[in-house]
């Protein structure tokens, strides 16, 4: 563990080393934050690393399944949005039909449909022929999954945006035609964002990751917004971004349980959420 003290807050991040990690870990040291890792699960030594934690102020920044073995004991609350958040949306905003459904009932689809789990990675989101191209089984799936299926459509320029009391705090474009290809912020992004949060925001957690696209359409050239998914910051990459203002979001959305707003609380997520 680095740090200037015992007593400091902690930001914890999962074994699994990315650019996003690095990043925030070196932002949150010139805050002043200590930083740890947390081992993984075959090494033995996790459980010596939430023991040394525990009674801290701790943050987290990885996956849900690590998070899952840790948040308890380390008193953790972990904010994500409601599964039939995007499901619920006015197609004005998402420009196609979704449904949250089960895995079970997904199965079942005769028509071509793009399947994902709402917030987590337990099934690879894509587009699928019919439901029976879909997983069967699984170590962290079954009959009862939540999924969203949705229309297939195409976006162009997909952003990232990470957002903190419903004001956009940073953000970057991560992909262009479903391509990988991290660039600048534009203004029409943030202005359809601002839309979105005016309209919606009280439906997300304070603190919460925002994917945004321009929609393709062969048959009507004009540019057209929509929401692409709403993520967990603390597993969100930041590609372009501003590592510290996207640090300010992460410490947010994942933290101490007695330090979670009273608005916040609906969003925290469950300890039964995965096995």
């Amino acid at each position: 563990m680095t740090g200037p003290g015992a007593t400091a807050p902690v930001l914890l991040t999962s074994a699994q080393a990315t650019s996003t990690t690095a990043l925030l870990t070196a932002a949150a040291a010139a805050r002043g934050l200590a930083t740890a890792v947390l081992p993984g699960p075959g090494t033995g030594l996790d459980n010596d690393t939430v023991e040394r934690l525990a009674g801290r102020p701790v943050h987290w920044y990885g996956g849900p399944f690590a998070a899952a073995r840790i948040a308890d004991r380390l008193d953790l609350a972990l904010l994500e949005p409601a599964d039939d958040w995007l499901a619920a949306l006015p197609e004005e905003f998402t420009g196609r039909r979704i449904e949250l459904t089960t895995l079970a009932e997904a199965w079942t689809l005769r028509r071509p449909a793009f399947v994902k789990p709402p917030a987590d990675k337990s099934l690879p989101p894509a587009v699928y022929a019919d439901g029976g191209r879909l997983p069967r089984t699984g170590e962290r799936i079954g009959p009862d999954t939540p999924v969203l299926v949705s229309d297939p459509v195409t976006f162009g320029a997909e952003y990232r945006l990470f957002v903190l009391d419903g004001t956009v705090r940073t953000g970057s474009r991560y992909a262009r035609f479903g391509r990988l290809d991290p660039g600048p912020l534009t203004g029409q992004a943030v202005a359809f964002a601002r839309r979105l949060l005016a309209a919606v925001g009280p439906s997300l957690p304070s603190a919460v990751a925002l994917d945004i696209g321009t929609l393709l359409d062969p048959y009507d050239p004009a540019e057209r917004w929509a929401v692409v998914e709403a993520n967990l910051p603390w597993f969100a990459h930041c590609y372009a971004a501003d590592p510290a203002s996207v640090l300010d979001v992460v410490l947010r959305a994942a933290g101490p349980a007695d330090a979670v707003r009273a608005a916040d609380r609906r969003f925290v997520r469950r300890a039964d959420r995965h096995p």
